[in-house]
């Protein structure tokens, strides 16, 4: 099972308290778990990516493992303790301003 932590304003639109247990087959990559995600929760479709190019929100962070995965891609692939469920997909909102 992939874990994945949302930010309070998506855990609340998505009506969740915790993190996300997914089930996600093949490569276990950001767009493989965000597709898996967006499935289980179609609600969240369109706020972390956007609908047509499937490109992340520009603030909207992944981490993974203490590593940025926002800028790798979609076929990046996680690294095996989130494969194995042992650490979590984070999924951030970044706040901009000064």
């Amino acid at each position: 099972m992939i874990r994945v932590v949302l930010p309070a304003h998506l855990r609340a639109l998505a009506r969740v308290e915790d993190d996300v247990e997914l089930e996600v087959t093949g490569p276990i990559t950001t767009g493989a778990v965000l597709d898996a995600l967006e499935v289980r929760l179609p609600v969240l479709r369109g706020t972390i990516r956007d609908h047509v190019t499937h490109r992340r929100r520009a603030f909207i962070r992944f981490f993974a493992c203490e590593q940025d995965f926002s800028l790798a891609g979609p076929d990046a692939r996680l690294p095996d303790a989130v494969a194995a469920g042992r650490e979590p997909l984070l999924v951030v909102g970044a706040i901009a301003g000064g």
